[in-house]
């Protein structure tokens, strides 16, 4: 199991400095281990407001599973069957905004794209190393599903391509780091971190009298790097940050690595790329940006700078398929390198 960023509020550096431990949480939702830290606040106080967070986790991943009965999977039988089918405020709010995401990366980060994903076999917890079937995805790849394909009517989405499947898998944990931060903040809580699975992000400080949360980003090879964090860096109150790798979801054959992170314009995994961090600074849907941007740019490739500039989004760090490693001079102030031999290249 991956764990793409770790929570490095070091206990040596909370030692140090006098400082009580936060208060933390583990679990497992959206497929991945979640981790929630809690400062300057009374256990009791943070175990409820805690709670509260993991419970939404919960809701949110019940309601909107690719493969589980879920609202949203009844949407997509209703997609299959050319039917029309009405949905909840909220969810017509998550397809409207992830239709605008998916738009402002020319698609190549699609959720509409859940047929594609499953053919890879990738809406599974068991994932086997098989290809898909030839002419399966031969016509999946000319039927161009997209979740630009889907109207609504208010509550009421239909569907101009039955081939069309939702899978919010690269969007959700975005969203759900938005929602613990309004929650937490609801329940009087200044100073917290939340990482689910690799996006993170931060509230306040660690010890709530300036001293900054640290989290470390995962080498995407950790062999060759002795288990050792790539880079560390400091989350200042709000920012987000979020990673996109081929390291999560796949399967190898022929000494060749297929990963979930699927191009839409060929129908297979993504080459080129090892992982890409994105660092989203402060503000409305934060951690959603954080979530959805990194995915166009793992996918774009050689074109990762560009796209990047088109999302808005300053600071990267991209690990290419050769193991080398670029970033913004944006992303690289913010960096401490934690591997000594790390060959990296500063683009504008």
């Amino acid at each position: 199991m991956r764990r793409l960023l770790t929570l490095l509020a070091a206990a040596w550096l909370l030692a140090a400095c006098g400082q009580p431990t936060p208060w933390r949480q583990e679990s497992y939702v959206f497929g991945t281990r979640v981790e929630l830290a809690i400062a300057g606040m009374p256990e009791a106080q943070a175990r409820a407001a805690g709670s509260r967070v993991l419970q939404e986790f919960d809701r949110l991943h019940r309601s909107y599973h690719a493969w589980q009965p879920s609202e949203l999977s009844a949407l997509n039988e209703a997609i299959a069957a050319g039917r029309t089918h009405e949905v909840t405020d909220e969810f017509a709010a998550y397809l409207r905004e992830a239709q605008a995401v998916a738009a402002a990366g020319d698609h190549l980060f699609d959720p509409g794209i859940g047929r594609l994903i499953a053919l890879w076999g990738f809406h599974t917890d068991e994932i086997r190393p098989q290809l898909p079937d030839g002419a399966a995805l031969e016509a999946l790849i000319a039927a161009k599903p997209s979740i630009a394909d889907l109207k609504l009517d208010g509550r009421r989405v239909t569907s101009r391509n039955k081939a069309v499947a939702l899978d919010f898998g690269g969007y959700l944990k975005g969203v759900a780091l938005d929602r613990a931060a309004a929650s937490l903040k609801a329940d009087g809580i200044a100073n917290a971190l939340v990482n689910i699975g690799g996006n993170v992000l931060a509230l306040g400080t660690r010890d709530g009298a300036g001293t900054p949360w640290r989290v470390g980003i995962q080498h995407p090879r950790p062999q060759s790097a002795g288990g050792a964090p790539l880079a560390t860096l400091e989350l200042r109150d709000g920012e987000a940050i979020g990673t996109s790798g081929d390291y999560h979801r796949y399967f190898e054959m022929a000494g060749q690595r297929y990963c979930h992170l699927l191009d839409p314009r060929t129908g297979f995994p993504a080459t080129g790329t090892q992982a890409v961090t994105v660092l989203i600074a402060p503000g409305p849907s934060g951690g959603m940006r954080s979530d959805a941007l990194s995915k166009p740019i793992f996918i774009a490739g050689r074109e990762w700078r560009s796209m990047a500039a088109k999302l808005g989004v300053t600071s990267v760090l991209k690990v290419g398929a050769d193991g080398t490693a670029s970033a913004t001079p944006a992303m690289r102030a913010r960096l401490k390198i934690e591997v000594p031999d790390l060959k990296l290249e500063v683009v504008p």
